[in-house]
């Protein structure tokens, strides 16, 4: 796997892929930028090589059509801060005015391309867009884990202009890294927290990760599915009613491959979807008609503490509770706790997937697990088995 350490920048322009598709608010000020923090390092190795570095990014999904709102050039003030560079800006991405900003970069400069998207041609992966991308640097870098799902022209079909002058950046690299650790190299045993509301959108994870983990712990959502197809009764929680044979076949398959699996064995059920409904902590199988399950209870919590404390590797996908809402927020909280204490013991903890990272963030425990990934889709990706386009045409 070529990193971006078996490369020298000296007097090169590196062509950069970014993941720049930061939330901006209503005066175009980015609300969070740890995507741009995240690229800081395969930045500044460039730059302290006596390279330079052409960034491409997207942001938003301006579907071929160029929007001020969507402009790259509001992201300048912020990476320039971050990177402690003054970075410079180019209103195009590809042609004439493109490769003329290019050409006169200085070692130790940097540069920020116009939005691809503005370029339909960019998703539809087209060759000749991609090949105009490829005159704008001497090496091609992928850190976009964020879009290392998709087969567009800026994250896997440019890589085939630049040889073996492709590498992965520092966050690609990392992501791929943790990744591995969970799925193939991991210390024993492996626990897989899933949650989340829904079964379907975890299958293809599940039947995967069978094989891998020792412990697989369902919470959430989609913890109704499973006590319903078991003959509990659920009250009206949320359930999935034609995912339940399939709920019952994941039982049996990780019985047969040795996985024990944890499911929930009391809940904190509410007579409302809000935060000040009325609550009671109950039986997970015994929900009385009128209330449904929004979080893990207390029982619940101690089994699962338990299994996290002894595992030695640890792959966290998906929200326990209703954490949105402060009265259902405790089970996702002591999860991340729990695993916070493993992680301090030596285990190695990944956290990943839309809401869970969204979480860790809100409750201050992105500093305290050994890996949060950047990428939501194409971690889910990564963990269903499939090979991303963007890291294949890196190793091609």
């Amino acid at each position: 796997m070529k990193t971006i350490d078996d490369f020298n920048f000296e007097n090169k322009k590196a062509l950069v892929r970014v993941d720049f598709n930061v939330p901006l608010d209503a005066d175009f000020n980015v609300t969070d930028a740890t995507r741009i923090e995240a690229a800081k390092p395969t930045i500044i190795k460039i730059l302290e090589d006596g390279g330079s570095a052409v960034l491409m990014s997207h942001l938003g999904r301006p579907k071929g059509e160029a929007r001020d709102d969507m402009s790259l050039k509001h992201l300048v003030a912020k990476a320039s801060e971050i990177i402690g560079v003054q970075v410079k800006f180019v209103d195009k991405s590809i042609g004439r005015k493109a490769e003329e900003a290019v050409a006169s970069l200085e070692p130790g400069e940097v540069l920020l391309l116009e939005n691809l998207r503005f370029h339909a041609e960019e998703e539809k992966g087209d060759e000749a867009f991609a090949e105009q991308l490829s005159k704008l640097g001497d090496i091609y870098v992928n850190d976009a884990f964020g879009t290392a799902h998709r087969a567009h022209a800026s994250t896997t079909v440019v890589a085939k202009y630049f040889g073996q002058n492709k590498c992965f950046g520092y966050l690609l690299a990392k992501e791929i890294e943790a990744i591995k650790k969970v799925m193939e190299t991991g210390e024993k045993p492996v626990t897989a927290i899933l949650g989340g509301s829904k079964v379907s959108s975890k299958i293809t994870i599940i039947e995967n990760i069978l094989d891998k983990v020792d412990h697989l712990i369902i919470g959430g959502g989609m913890t109704y599915t499973f006590i319903k197809a078991q003959g509990g009764k659920i009250g009206d929680s949320i359930c999935e009613d034609d995912k339940q044979e399939l709920a019952l076949s994941i039982l049996k398959e990780a019985e047969a491959k040795g996985v024990k699996v944890h499911l929930p064995v009391d809940v904190i059920a509410a007579d409302d979807f809000n935060n000040d409904a009325e609550t009671q902590i109950t039986p997970v199988n015994e929900i009385p008609d009128g209330w449904q399950g929004l979080d893990a209870g207390p029982k619940t919590l101690e089994n699962f503490k338990e299994v996290i404390l002894q595992s030695k590797t640890i792959l966290w996908n998906g929200p326990i509770g209703v954490f949105e809402m402060e009265t259902f927020s405790k089970g996702t909280i002591a999860i991340g706790k729990f695993i916070e204490e493993a992680t301090k013991n030596g285990a190695f903890s990944l956290v990943g997937g839309g809401d869970s990272v969204a979480a860790v963030k809100q409750f201050g425990f992105e500093n305290k697990v050994s890996y949060v990934s950047t990428g939501g889709g194409a971690m889910l990706e990564s963990l269903e088995g499939k090979t991303l386009p963007g890291i294949a045409a890196i190793l091609a």
